[in-house]
């Protein structure tokens, strides 16, 4: 997996679906961050997980450390290498 890939974001029903190469990484939902929940992910963060709207499945919900660049970059590196 390449860690240095970009992220890009797509708008669909009024929100934003954050992705890692053709990965699905992250979902923006009423103005909060989710992030695809994988065991690495549970490992790192031992965060409760939430569903970002309404029947969806339960992402983790990025709330505790929303303005830690290095803590988010790890998840953000280590969400799409656990995605198979």
């Amino acid at each position: 997996m390449d860690t240095d890939g970009q992220v890009t974001g797509t708008a669909m029903f009024g929100e934003y679906a954050l992705n890692f190469g053709n990965k699905l990484l992250a979902l923006i939902s009423d103005n909060k961050l989710f992030i695809r929940p994988t065991e690495a992910g549970r490992t790192y963060i031992q965060n409760a997980e939430a569903p970002p709207y309404q029947g969806a499945k339960p992402n983790f919900l990025i709330a505790e450390k929303p303005d830690d660049r290095a803590w988010l970059k790890k998840l953000v590196i280590i969400t799409p290498k656990a995605v198979s």
